[in-house]
């Protein structure tokens, strides 16, 4: 049978006349006719099916085609007359005109031409996935019918049997493009089966393309409104309504890290994710190793996931939200291998479309996981627009002069502070009581909400993750927000004077009252090199991605106190020797901790793996020294548990610490944990370049056992390039430094210590405080020695004291004596970067 389609074709040879394109037959050059999204599915399925993503196959309707549309029924000049006095900064007269354009679309009924197309490819499109309906084998007249619906009429099955359910998405010719998504500004609709459900649902697709929020955008753009036409792609359904999916970037969308891939993921259709109706998981995985075949999953982060959207089979609607189970709630929504395929595939979608359009091209994509077969599908790729747009020369710092009372906290969405009256609004029919300048404080936002958007000092929200709808546009706009806070419409009033900083890391936190903050701003252009490295001191992994845009040569000292003291919360001994614990509430607080975890131990392991390796991702492939934990006695005793297994020291600054630990009997198996974390780190996730480092080691006897130690772990010194560096912070380090460099690689000189043991003063004591100065002779001439061992040795040393971060010519005579890396806080890189780069000048 020769279609409407098929003759068209005959007639009008040139795709840029035709009515229907089906995905495989476009692709990037050919937004003008089908829109970004299509044509990127498009795009997809010719390129990338072949390599093994899969995205579900489909049809468009054109450009022309809904050109042809508003051409044949006279709607432009109409419409043209209609936004002749429209105003998108008066909320009541966008929804007027807005209102009164879709109207006008919807009341004028499609040209046969284009209905017959579109009849006939959905039909061609059911017979590409018709499987199912001869196997249901009912006799006439039964009612009570197979499985899949559950006992529903047979008409039903029949519906969903013949006709196969697909999604109807808008997609318009200024979309996804790389510096303007317009992501979510016109309509898609779920589970449409049937043809005339079909027709109907992209008559409101084309409707859709005068939404207020397509309006506002478009005109905050700078797009004129008849310059844009629609494509409809109709895509068959993933049933991830069975399963699950979400949306991942593959950039870190916050700090725009560049070797990072971040997946979330919830139960049901993707629209709950995309809009913030859920908290859900996340998921980030270092994308430079995945493909070497290593296992990088960085962090992996439990959502609420408290309802999930699900097809309303036999209902009134196309779909419906439920609640989800507990035991829902408690799972990851994907398994370890699932999250490594998508983070694959997001690794792959990127590096084709950045050499496609010869730019590096960061990716947004939505996936779905199909609860029949169980396959994962690429459902939409577009790039990202936030990121991938900002300046990389200059670097820009917020930072709270004080804190104050914290009324709400949750997932920090940038990096900046924003300040101002809370408005809190709980439905779209109220935005425009909202003034400019105000925080908006809301339970989600959809793209109804962008017109007040970009006026918002800063956004809060109850629901959503880092790649919901007001992140998104968060980001885009440059405005700080805090999603999923669970309580924030209760928690803040209307009125109230409140501060958002998403400046304190990953966790939001909302202060009451307007909090003072500064900015600072770094032009990054022509630092000047320095043979001396210039390395970082971190402890908080949630600030590693937004610290390596510094321009320093690695980390010289990452702690694992802060990891396992905010992380891991328990004390090692009290895992591994859980069932000899006798505080109860202790007990139940470890039991909560681990509950995803089978053995206690893993645990630890887990977390202290996962904290490592995002430091050293961050920095990959540069030098990435992490100091084995170095508590003393005290402070191990504060976490849980801990009191059980820790003596009491009448100083535990000169006790049982660091090295002494690690080996003896009633702690190696805890330091076997450690080892075992810096394995996994090493081997599992590719990531060669982590150093250990062993604090307080006495002496050169100590640290032979503490290496013979890591090597029952599987550390073996030398083996795939692993060096062992020793902390320089006892006198005894610097007198026997010789023997030292036989045992070890390299020595990271701690000053505080050195200078407190050189001096023989407690520099926790305030009556010896003035003192404490790493300036002293004394101290200097010790380092002198350190530095002239290790260069008599072939050894690398360097600082991560405080002393080069405070005063600069400390930081000077360093340089003189030929240090090979400085170590500073954050705050100090550039300004000792400088100041060492003159030194080196004029040596």
């Amino acid at each position: 049978m020769v279609t409407i389609v098929d003759r068209q074709r005959e007639l009008l040879p040139d795709k840029e006349k035709a009515l229907i394109l089906w995905f495989e037959e476009v692709g990037m050059s050919d937004v003008s006719l089908v829109g970004g999204k299509n044509a990127s599915l498009g795009e997809m399925i010719q390129q990338l099916t072949p390599k093994g993503i899969n995205v579900p196959g489909g049809f468009a309707t054109t450009a022309y085609a809904y050109s042809y549309f508003i051409e044949q029924a006279g709607l432009e000049s109409k419409l043209r007359q209609l936004f002749a006095d429209l105003d998108v900064e008066d909320v009541n007269n966008l929804k007027m005109r807005g209102k009164q354009a879709r109207a006008l679309i919807l009341d004028t009924p499609f040209p046969q031409e284009l209905s017959t197309a579109i009849t006939e490819a959905y039909s061609q499109l059911c017979q590409r996935y018709h499987t199912d309906f001869e196997s249901c084998d009912l006799p006439a007249g039964e009612t009570a019918i197979c499985d899949r619906f559950e006992g529903k009429a047979r008409e039903i099955c029949e519906k969903y049997c013949y006709n196969i359910d697909v999604a109807v998405r808008s997609s318009a010719t200024a979309e996804d493009l790389p510096d303007a998504s317009f992501a979510g500004q016109q309509e898609t609709y779920l589970n449409i089966c049937g043809i005339q459900s079909v027709l109907d649902a992209c008559h409101k697709c084309f409707a859709s393309l005068f939404t207020d929020r397509a309006i506002s955008y478009r005109t905050i753009k700078g797009f004129d409104h008849f310059n844009v036409a629609l494509s409809v792609g109709v895509q068959k359904m993933v049933r991830s309504d069975l399963a699950t999916s979400g949306v991942m970037f593959s950039i870190d969308t916050e700090t725009g890290f560049k070797n990072a891939a971040l997946i979330t993921a919830a139960y049901g259709l993707g629209e709950n994710v995309v809009q913030g109706a859920v908290n859900p998981d996340e998921y980030i995985v270092f994308k430079p190793t995945i493909d070497r075949g290593y296992r990088p999953i960085l962090d992996k982060r439990l959502g609420s996931k408290e309802i999930k959207m699900v097809y309303d089979m036999g209902g009134s609607k196309l779909t419906k939200n439920i609640p989800t189970s507990i035991s829902e709630r408690i799972q990851y929504a994907i398994n370890d291998e699932e999250i490594l395929t998508l983070a694959s595939w997001a690794c792959q979608i990127e590096k084709h479309y950045s050499d496609v359009r010869g730019v590096y091209t960061p990716m947004d994509i939505e996936w779905a996981k199909d609860g029949e077969t169980g396959k994962l599908f690429i459902v939409q790729a577009r790039p990202e627009t936030v990121q991938s747009q900002k300046a990389n020369n200059v670097l820009q710092t917020y930072k709270l002069q004080k804190t104050g009372d914290i009324l709400t906290t949750g997932r920090a969405v940038g990096e900046k502070i924003g300040a101002g009256l809370a408005r809190v609004i709980s439905e779209v029919k109220e935005i425009d009581r909202f003034q400019a300048g105000e925080v908006l404080v809301t339970n989600k936002t959809d793209p109804d909400w962008e017109p007040i958007m970009k006026k918002a000092s800063a956004i809060v929200t109850n629901q959503g993750g880092r790649t919901c709808h007001a992140a998104i546009i968060a980001r885009e706009m440059g405005i700080p927000a805090i999603v999923g806070c669970g309580n924030a419409t209760k928690d803040i009033q209307t009125g109230q004077e409140i501060t958002v900083s998403c400046a304190e890391g990953e966790e939001g936190k909302v202060y009451g009252g307007l909090i003072p903050f500064t900015v600072e701003s770094t032009q990054l252009d022509d630092l000047p090199p320095t043979k001396t490295q210039i390395l970082m001191n971190i402890g908080n992994p949630e600030e590693a991605f937004s610290l390596s845009a510094l321009p320093g040569d690695g980390v010289g000292l990452a702690r694992l106190e802060f990891i396992i003291a905010n992380h891991i919360k328990v004390h090692p001994l009290a895992l591994l020797k859980f069932d000899e614990l006798k505080d109860s509430a202790e007990k139940i607080e470890i039991d909560r901790l681990t509950v995803h975890y089978q053995h206690k131990s893993d645990f630890f392991i887990d977390k202290l793996a996962r904290g490592i390796a995002t430091i050293a991702a961050a920095f990959y492939p540069k030098p990435v020294i992490v100091r084995m934990s170095d508590f003393k006695s005290n402070e191990y005793a504060n976490l849980l548990g801990g009191k059980q297994f820790e003596p009491r020291e009448e100083n535990p600054m000169l006790g049982w610490r660091g090295a002494s630990r690690y080996y003896d009997p009633n702690y190696r198996e805890a330091f076997g944990m450690e080892c075992q974390a810096f394995k996994r780190v090493r081997e599992e996730m590719g990531l060669t370049n982590v150093i250990p480092m062993i604090p307080f080691c006495r002496t050169p006897d100590e640290g032979r056992k503490v290496i013979a130690q890591m090597a029952k772990y599987g550390l073996v010194r030398g083996e795939n390039g692993l060096q062992v560096y020793v902390m320089c912070e006892i006198p005894s380090n610097v007198i026997l430094a010789d023997e030292f460099s036989q045992v070890f690689d390299g020595f990271s000189i701690g000053s505080n210590d050195l200078t407190q043991l050189t001096l023989g003063l407690d520099r926790d004591s305030a009556l010896v405080s003035h003192l404490f100065d790493e300036r002293d002779r004394a101290v200097k001439t010790m380092l002198s020695m350190a530095i002239a061992a290790a260069k008599r040795n072939n050894r690398k040393i360097g600082i991560c004291g405080q002393a080069p971060s405070d005063y600069p010519e400390f930081a000077e005579f360093l340089v003189h004596q030929g240090i090979d890396s400085i170590s500073l806080n954050p705050d100090s890189v550039l300004k000792t970067k400088l100041k060492v780069a003159e030194v080196e000048e004029n040596r």
